[in-house]
């Protein structure tokens, strides 16, 4: 009976040894350090209007459990905020219209047409 217990108390010393090299030369599993909330390799153009193409370009790092979560986040935000000022845009110029359609008048047939980009009060 003794030589069964202390058969058991050796190979859970030589486990734990052998679990214990083995976390401390592999590490957790993880390549790079966790992500800058604030920052992201995945970049989108800041000089044009972002395209379909520009966002199935994209390529996010994958790691051991998916992908990063805090570029998944800053993507989101990101095409968020450029949906928003397009949005903002298109509605600036459907009200432009609007207002333009309203005051104006159709010219008369055979009239000519008023130049545009000159300003007449000046």
């Amino acid at each position: 009976m003794l030589s069964f217990v202390l058969f058991v108390v050796v190979v859970l010393l030589v486990g734990g040894a052998l679990f214990l090299v083995a976390s401390l030369v592999l590490g957790r599993g993880e390549t790079r350090p966790p992500a800058d909330p604030d920052r992201s390799p995945v970049e989108l153009p800041v000089d044009r209007a972002v395209t379909a193409a520009d966002v199935r370009a994209l390529r996010m790092t994958v790691t051991a459990r998916g992908y990063r979560m805090a570029e998944v986040d800053w993507l989101l935000d990101q095409l968020a905020r450029t949906l928003d000022e397009r949005d903002a845009v298109i509605a600036g110029l459907r009200a432009e219209i609007g207002a333009r359609s309203t005051q104006e008048t159709p010219p008369e047939p055979g009239a000519a047409l008023p130049e545009r980009g000159v300003d007449r009060d000046a």
